[in-house]
């Protein structure tokens, strides 16, 4: 998809899910900035209008609960011209995670909270707490313990995580062989991610999840670590990823696919570059990215499994004023 952009005005996310969900959170995103608002306003808006539609059940509260039942949620956000970021994990009671993100980059120095400590904060800053709980969200847990915790992210301790529930304790030996990654599918985790680009040339880019469903309590993936679940850069361009966050994240694929576009590639070429070097070391990573530069030019990647062969996301700009999906083949 070719274009000449004199002044690029666009917005893109990743949107594996529902097509009326995705057209829904690229509106909402899209009326932000072209009413005035920040590339910053798009991002957050657009990602909390997902979390309180708990979009594809992965992103939001309700969904994803841990070996405890407990949902808890991730984010973050970038401002692509000061480079500040926020970010939050392990997020607690709070529905609004990508706002809490955007309070940690403007209320404090830091760049990510996490826990509870994350919680009292947002608490602080007056965000509502709420009980992220559902009905749907407690099946899921309840259905889990009675198949003996199956699936689950455990390995090389007692009793066998293959036929049971913990507590857990360490094997004596490491079993170094890979372990066939059964919980490891489309549905079993997802990001809302999102780049918004504006006429000046300022790029943001956020994200946010629930995580991945049965994860041990406390595990932190790729979402809200900088340069792995997104990066943005207004003299390059910006990046945001999804999939297996504990595979993605080692090789910060978001910070990659924007030094590429900083060295001229072309933010196709620049996802799949990234998208690739993961592949060399993970063949069968479930895992994707959206990439665009300043000019306005975009592009996304995915990396083929089984069940998972294209990828889709949402595409708003000047040249039409209704948000478009596209897609791309994975390699």
């Amino acid at each position: 998809f070719q274009r000449e952009v004199c002044e690029p005005l666009l917005l893109i996310h990743q949107c594996k899910s529902l097509f009326l969900q995705g057209f829904l959170f690229c509106t909402v995103a899209w009326r932000t900035l072209q009413s005035g608002g920040s590339v910053l306003d798009a991002v957050e808006m657009g990602c909390a209008c997902c979390e309180m539609e708990q979009c594809d059940g992965s992103v939001g509260y309700g969904g994803s609960p841990d070996e405890y039942g407990e949902t808890t949620l991730d984010a973050m956000i970038m401002n692509g011209n000061t480079m500040e970021v926020g970010a939050v994990a392990d997020l607690r009671r709070i529905k609004n995670a990508i706002g809490v993100a955007r309070a940690v980059m403007e209320r404090t120095d830091h760049t990510l909270l996490v826990g509870e400590s994350a919680s009292v904060f947002a608490e602080n800053m007056g965000f509502i707490a709420e009980d992220l709980t559902t009905n749907k969200s407690l099946n899921i847990f309840t259905q889990w313990l009675k198949g003996n915790c199956q699936p689950n992210y455990r390995k090389n301790v007692f009793p066998d995580p293959s036929m049971s529930c913990g507590p857990y304790k360490p094997k004596a030996t490491l079993n170094q062989r890979k372990r066939v990654a059964q919980h490891a599918n489309t549905r079993s985790h997802d990001t809302i991610g999102m780049v918004a680009l504006d006429q000046n040339g300022h790029v943001a880019a956020g994200t946010s999840t629930n995580g991945l469903t049965h994860k041990v309590p406390g595990r932190v993936g790729d979402s809200p670590i900088v340069g792995a679940g997104a990066y943005a850069d207004s003299s390059a361009g910006a990046a945001t990823a999804t999939g297996d966050g504990d595979v993605m994240m080692r090789f910060l694929p978001s910070y990659l696919a924007v030094e590429l576009m900083r060295a001229g590639a072309d933010p196709s070429a620049a996802c799949k570059t990234a998208i690739s070097r993961i592949k060399r070391h993970y063949s069968d990573f479930f895992g994707a990215i959206i990439c665009a530069n300043t000019t306005g030019h975009f592009g996304a990647a995915c990396n083929k499994v089984p069940g998972f062969s294209q990828f889709h996301y949402m595409v708003s700009n000047s040249e039409s004023d209704t948000p478009l999906m596209k897609s791309v083949d994975c390699i």
